[in-house]
């Protein structure tokens, strides 16, 4: 799983791809150490961190959370990110679960 539940939301890595043909996200991938990421795409430049809030603002809306939920915590100039949902951690992991599951099922966010 690309998520982890903290004490106050979920965690949530990324692999990001600016200057995109479109935004979207295009399901999970796998680093070389195994971990999951999203595999996420935006047409945003990744210049003054306008692909961080495009991605920001992608992310809120596939989810359907405030962009004031969602937070970059690490990776601001690298394309691997982590962002932190804040929330309930055991809601919001089975609303991702679930999200996840139509990714898969390969509903990805166009």
């Amino acid at each position: 799983m690309p998520f982890t539940a903290v004490a106050d939301g979920i965690r949530i890595r990324v692999r990001l791809t600016p200057k995109a043909a479109r935004d979207r996200v295009q399901g999970i991938i796998r680093d070389a150490d195994g971990v999951a990421a999203l595999k996420a795409a935006v047409t945003a430049p990744p210049e003054k961190g306008k692909a961080n809030a495009a991605l920001i603002k992608m992310l809120a809306r596939a989810w359907r959370a405030p962009k004031s939920d969602l937070t970059l915590i690490a990776g601001h100039s690298d394309r691997r990110k982590v962002l932190h949902l804040a929330g309930d951690p055991d809601r919001l992991a089975a609303a991702l679960t679930v999200w996840l599951a139509g990714i898969a099922d390969g509903d990805a966010l166009r």
